[in-house]
């Protein structure tokens, strides 16, 4: 971490950005929670997640315990209901049948939390602490809001019903380039020692070397995969992995989640709406197992982590890694489809003034990327500030994904930023694009 007793970034500045992340993420969570009834907020629409309530109530729950308690110092507002809200201590299986807050108690508690918390902030010396420099506690606090934000619009997506949110949708593309761009080789820098509010499986900043490999230009679209399907994808048990093939004929999968077929189309249901499935969209809510399966019949293969992480930040010409595809700024609406603007991913090659260095297309946003990486800490990792985040997830049964879908909010969504599941997870936003092994000509016009 910084040394926590070096000058930090301007107060004025830091206290405006992490006000604005604050406000952002709780904006969402209220939007998320008050277009539904207390039925709806109370009821587990799913095995695979909390209910709503839950959620509400545990966002401020690690609100007080990370602002209020570790760093303010104060007594437990609530201490009784700490183990209803510790994700660790209770499966989501479970959590409906624990006594948890009432929706209007639930709501109480994080508005009295986040009152208290924008006080401290006001007055706050971003220094002398790993928690408090450059407001690292106070982007943790907006990252696992807006974190909790997007399990909740998965949430919204598995529950029955009619449409309970609504969004505009994006603009059509017309992309027409190239269908793969070449990376070259060579080191490259990956991961960050100097990103304020990155969080530890993202650091340190360490050197890779990567040799040259070609990376699809956008992602995998429905279309492209509907080809998959048709061409017998889900019954050819040479294109998946054993796992993945005993996976898919114990639980009957034929097709992403959510997808159907009827009179010779593929519908889809989307929030509470059916719809036939746009063919120019990137594919959505399926497992790693499906896209290696993807990737193997099309004669490609996943990229890796590494491989990812240079596409999206490797400027060839400079040879620096920047943050995001674009640069270092922070994310715009003209970059990536982010933060719930959209309830759906953007046509495949939206977004040109998000295209990186090499010309890739929509690496930030849309739909979260399967990577062919087991989740594995990075040379010299240390936890921070609780090992729960990360370290207990690290090993062979996770699978990373990279750059975050249009469900994800600004503040939680980097170059570096990793997130993991289990490779059968379909619920999720989850989607990729395929990758090659450059061949030795290739290397050679790649080659550093």
């Amino acid at each position: 971490m910084t040394d926590p007793t070096a000058p930090t970034a301007d107060p004025d500045a830091l206290r405006g950005r992490a006000l604005a992340a604050l406000l952002a993420a709780r904006e969402r969570t209220a939007l998320l929670t008050e277009c539904v009834d207390e039925a709806d907020l109370t009821a587990q629409h799913s095995p695979l997640m909390s209910p709503l309530v839950w959620d509400l109530a545990h966002i401020g729950n690690q609100e007080e315990l990370w602002l209020l308690r570790a760093v303010a110092g104060r007594d437990a507002m609530r201490p009784e209901i700490d183990p209803l809200y510790d994700a660790f201590e209770h499966p989501r299986s479970e959590r409906p049948t624990l006594p948890l807050l009432a929706p209007g108690e639930a709501r109480s508690y994080a508005a009295e939390v986040r009152g208290r918390a924008l006080d401290l902030l006001e007055r706050i010396e971003f220094r002398g602490t790993p928690l408090t420099h450059d407001g690292f506690a106070f982007g943790m606090i907006a990252q696992h809001e807006q974190q909790h934000d997007e399990t909740m619009l998965i949430t919204h997506q598995l529950r029955k019903g009619p449409a309970a949110l609504s969004a505009p949708d994006p603009e059509p593309s017309g992309f027409a380039g190239p269908a793969e761009v070449l990376v070259p080789g060579g080191p490259f820098t990956m991961g960050t020692s100097t990103e304020p509010w990155a969080l530890d499986n993202e650091r340190p900043a360490h050197r890779r070397l990567v040799p040259p490999f070609f990376i699809d230009t956008v992602p995998v679209t429905n279309g492209a995969y509907q080809l998959f399907i048709s061409d017998g994808g889900y019954e050819e048990q040479r294109w998946w992995t054993p796992e993945g093939w005993a996976y898919i004929r114990e639980h009957g999968v034929t097709a992403p989640l959510f997808w159907r077929q009827e009179g010779g189309m593929w519908l889809r249901r989307r929030f509470g709406v059916t719809e036939p499935v746009p063919p120019d969209e990137p594919v959505l809510h399926v497992s790693w197992y499906e896209a290696d399966a993807y990737a193997r019949w099309a004669g490609r293969r996943l990229p890796s982590e590494t491989e990812w992480e240079k596409a999206a930040r490797h400027d060839p010409v400079t040879g620096r890694t920047m943050r995001f595809p674009w640069g270092d700024a922070d994310p715009r609406p003209e970059h990536a489809n982010l933060g719930q603007r959209h309830l759906r991913p953007a046509p495949a090659g939206s977004y040109p003034a998000g295209e990186s260095p090499l010309g890739v297309r929509q690496l930030i946003g849309d739909v979260w990327e399967w990577t062919s990486s087991d989740f594995l800490p990075y040379p010299g990792f240390v936890t921070f500030p609780y090992k729960e985040y990360s370290e207990v997830f690290f090993g062979p049964d996770y699978k990373v994904l990279r750059g975050g879908s249009f469900a994800v909010g600004e503040v939680a969504c980097r170059g570096t930023f990793r997130n993991w599941d289990y490779p059968i997870r379909r619920q999720i936003f989850s989607g990729f694009r395929t990758a090659r092994d450059a061949t030795p000509a290739e290397r050679s016009q790649g080659a550093l």
